[in-house]
């Protein structure tokens, strides 16, 4: 496993839509692997496979509760809206706020290439939400209603 460089906005590779994964191989489980540790090494509750520049309809989320795998998934229903902060590890440093749903339901295929059907609330709802447009070339600066903010972070004490 290793920890990939992550992409930041400004970079071609996030506006392009990705392609779907027929099956997994050796290949796609170091991707997987790869972007697990990626996304904790900095911090993210997710991460999408063109932000390590990889064109591929992948996306690996965790909120605090355990990893998730999404190989080629779309949102396939939403309910209610929630309005919050929201950042990217592709635009360090800042936030915006977004609105989401509430709840949504996603198809996807995991890493084992069994079709699975997940639903998220709140945080975990978001998360699917920004992970999947990642997938077809969209940020979600594109959806920030008033610009993007510096972020604040309280430092660590040792």
């Amino acid at each position: 496993m290793a920890v990939r460089n992550i992409r930041q906005m400004g970079d071609e590779i996030l506006q392009k839509k990705c392609k779907e994964i027929k099956e997994v191989t050796p290949r796609i489980q170091e991707l997987i692997d790869d972007m697990l540790e990626t996304m904790y090494e900095a911090n993210g509750v997710g991460l999408a496979a063109p932000q390590v520049g990889v064109l591929k309809r992948l996306a690996v989320v965790d909120v605090g509760e355990g990893p998730i795998v999404l190989i080629n998934p779309r949102v396939v229903e939403t309910e209610g809206e929630q309005t919050g902060e929201e950042a990217c590890l592709s635009v360090p440093g800042k936030y915006g706020i977004v609105t989401r749903p509430m709840h949504v339901k996603v198809e996807a295929w995991n890493e084992h290439m069994e079709h699975v059907e997940l639903e998220g609330e709140e945080l975990l709802a978001r998360a699917f939400c920004h992970e999947i447009e990642h997938l077809d070339g969209h940020m979600y600066v594109e959806r920030a209603e008033d610009g993007l903010h510096e972020a604040v972070y309280e430092e660590e004490e040792e």
